[in-house]
């Protein structure tokens, strides 16, 4: 799958008043989690958890998988209810390319060569393209996960929103990408955490307050 990269200005990048959310060694890479510190000025992403999808010299981009909608996939594409994870909603992927489908799936085993119905991503996760018919695919996909709009970085620009603070960088869990309970994986991702990275998760919207 080829995505556009679009850059957003400084201006608009997230900010939290949370400090020191770099953790030393880590990198955006795909396949990685990008969870963001609490608040962040920016509803667009305050308290989102995105998988990372890419992250070059060009910039980065991912989708956003703990922010399920009321959509669900009208027709032709409702033939692919059958193989979404629940909940089978359109989950908000970011405020890049709103009107864009963005298809994620989980294969029984890691995938290293493209096919015509889907391309690797990383692992056990492909993008796969709806316009084929899903029964194509049945047996090689667990679940699939819809993203409408994805979230996108221009060259350097998320480095320096992890240097402010605004994003921890962490490890994925095989569950987290296709999570029955997403709207709990921002705080679920949080707990699992050493010292004060778990704390992040019980934080109240206004750190001053403690």
């Amino acid at each position: 799958m080829q995505y556009r990269w679009v850059r957003r200005s400084r201006a608009g990048a997230p900010r939290s008043r949370h400090t020191g959310g770099v953790i030393p060694g880590t990198s955006p890479t795909k396949g990685r989690l990008l969870v963001a510190t609490p608040p962040l000025d920016d509803p667009n992403f305050d308290r989102t958890v995105i998988f990372m999808l890419e992250h070059h010299h060009e910039g980065a981009l991912g989708v956003v998988i703990n922010r399920p909608t009321d959509e669900e996939l009208g027709e032709p594409l409702d033939r692919w209810a059958e193989l979404q994870a629940v909940p089978g909603a359109v989950f908000a992927g970011g405020p890049v390319e709103p009107e864009a489908l963005i298809a994620l799936a989980r294969t029984p085993t890691p995938i290293e060569e493209p096919t015509e119905e889907y391309s690797p991503v990383v692992g056990h996760v492909v993008s796969a393209d709806l316009s084929v018919d899903p029964a194509l695919v049945a047996g090689a996909f667990e679940a699939v996960r819809v993203f409408r709009g994805y979230s996108g970085w221009g060259p350097g620009q998320l480095e320096a929103e992890i240097e402010s603070g605004s994003w921890l960088v962490l490890d994925t869990e095989a569950t987290d990408l296709f999570s029955d309970h997403p709207e709990e994986l921002w705080r679920d991702i949080l707990r699992r955490q050493p010292g004060r990275l778990a704390w992040l998760a019980t934080a109240p919207d206004d750190l001053a307050a403690n």
